[in-house]
């Protein structure tokens, strides 16, 4: 929890309590559910929790806003957003039905409002997004094909509707064409942890729908 408190200073005391549940949580269901790696959980705010939020360190979701996380797995990043943007209504999907019951339960545990967890594929999600967010579930390419039906076209944010994606390491030559059109955010320049060093948050703008 000190890290959170270390460079998030304006979350609300509500806001401090659901974070400071999520290590108790996670450690209880990965030891029936495995979604974060077990090496890791003792980590877990610095590689899961504060990883997600280098998201809110690039932006500031809306009040109303539509967000769908794609891939997420146990709920990352969209819980720890969704904690941080409690007016912002998210949406997290997995093709694992067992992880989405952990983020089903974590979120009620949490009383976290503004979170639905469904068990389908992204291509399978009908409804469009101001944003999409993810941690690296796959290339970039392939990831764009599942999701570039999926953006709203009318902008409210300081950012264009697109995609923020959380990756790490060279990215060129993974990004191919896309990476000349995508802009990088170094997320070693929000937050000082080693783990930080390669890590990125990967802003691709999509609002006309192309």
């Amino acid at each position: 929890m000190e890290l959170i408190t270390k460079y998030f200073k304006n979350f609300t005391e509500q806001q401090l309590n659901q974070f400071a549940q999520l290590q108790d949580l996670y450690g209880f269901w990965n030891a029936q559910i495995n979604v974060v790696s077990r090496k890791d959980i003792d980590s877990l705010y610095e590689k899961h929790v504060l990883h997600s939020l280098g998201i809110a360190k690039v932006i500031q979701f809306n009040k109303n806003a539509h967000v769908l996380d794609v891939g997420t797995g146990g709920g990352f990043p969209g819980i720890p957003l969704a904690i941080a943007f409690p007016e912002t209504q998210f949406l997290l999907v997995d093709s694992i039905g067992k992880k989405i019951k952990v983020v089903q339960e974590v979120s009620k545990a949490i009383n976290l409002r503004n979170v639905e967890a469904i068990h389908c594929r992204a291509e399978d999600v009908k409804q469009q997004f101001d944003f999409i967010v993810s941690r690296a579930v796959t290339e970039f390419p392939v990831f764009y094909n599942w999701v570039k039906n999926k953006i709203k076209k009318e902008n409210n944010h300081t950012f264009q509707n697109g995609i923020l994606y959380l990756k790490g390491g060279d990215l060129e030559a993974e990004f191919g064409h896309f990476f000349s059109k995508s802009v990088f955010f170094n997320l070693y320049d929000y937050f000082r942890e080693d783990f930080f060093e390669t890590k990125k948050v990967v802003y691709y703008k999509m609002s006309s729908g192309k």
